[in-house]
């Protein structure tokens, strides 16, 4: 990761992350010359970049296939009503670039796979995946994992919400296929038919956001080996760990 230096209005912009101990100058630049993926523009990947580029992550990848509905404006809080039809990754570009011009925003208008997703994934410094499938997550961790690239992880459905953060980097830690193996018989849920808590979304997302932080600027504990779950009906936290799975095809190959 490269720190970059910080001109006199990135001082002041990035101030009050500046006077805080644990991140200091020399921490707000790393999060300057970090590059960070961010995996969907949804509900998750919205909150997500939004916080990851008003805290001056220097450059964002952001990937999504979709355009803007009438549907996600209950939630997905990078998009406006006069951008319904527009890819929303160039949507996600308009409104980060209006939030913080010292950023360099990436957008990804189509599905990342293959080698070209482990290309991508190979020359940024964390993974948040935002997405809504199981098949574009396993293909997320497959890549973190053979970069050693941490990855943070996060789920949101109906009134339920999960993050976890895997430390790809440490060859005893789990990953997201030694917690939700692939093959399994698990059941693929969509907001287009469960529905979701629009604030839930926001909640996972700017956490993802945080722990992402947190790795970039090296300070604190990320929630790392460890699923966070929410439920947002009584605003109760609950946390187990993650072990790994000897027998892991993934990350024991």
């Amino acid at each position: 990761m490269d720190l970059r230096d910080l001109n006199d209005e990135e001082l002041l912009r990035y101030s009050r992350h500046i006077l805080l101990d644990e991140i200091g100058i020399e921490g707000q630049s790393r999060i300057a010359g970090a590059k960070v993926l961010v995996v969907g523009a949804g509900g998750l990947g919205c909150p997500s970049a939004l916080y990851l580029a008003s805290a001056g992550v220097g450059t964002i990848y952001i990937a999504d296939d979709d355009e803007v509905d009438l549907t996600n404006l209950q939630r997905q809080v990078l998009h406006t009503t006069a951008r319904v039809g527009m890819a929303k990754v160039e949507s996600a570009k308009t409104q980060l670039n209006e939030l913080n011009p010292c950023n360099t925003v990436v957008p990804i208008a189509h599905r990342l796979e293959g080698e070209e997703l482990e290309q991508l994934v190979a020359q940024v410094d964390v993974v948040l995946d935002c997405c809504d499938n199981f098949k574009t997550r396993h293909a997320v961790n497959r890549a973190c994992v053979k970069y050693r690239k941490p990855l943070v992880s996060g789920a949101a459905i109906r009134l339920d919400g999960q993050l976890a953060v895997f430390e790809l980097n440490n060859p005893e830690a789990p990953c997201y296929h030694c917690l939700f193996p692939e093959g399994d018989d698990v059941t693929e849920v969509r907001c287009a038919t469960m529905g979701v808590f629009a604030p839930l979304t926001g909640v996972i997302g700017t956490l993802q956001a945080s722990e992402a932080l947190k790795i970039l600027a090296g300070f604190g504990q990320p929630l790392y080996s460890t699923l966070q779950i929410y439920d947002s009906r009584n605003c109760e936290f609950t946390k187990m760990k993650i072990r790994k799975d000897p027998k892991c095809s993934v990350c024991n190959a």
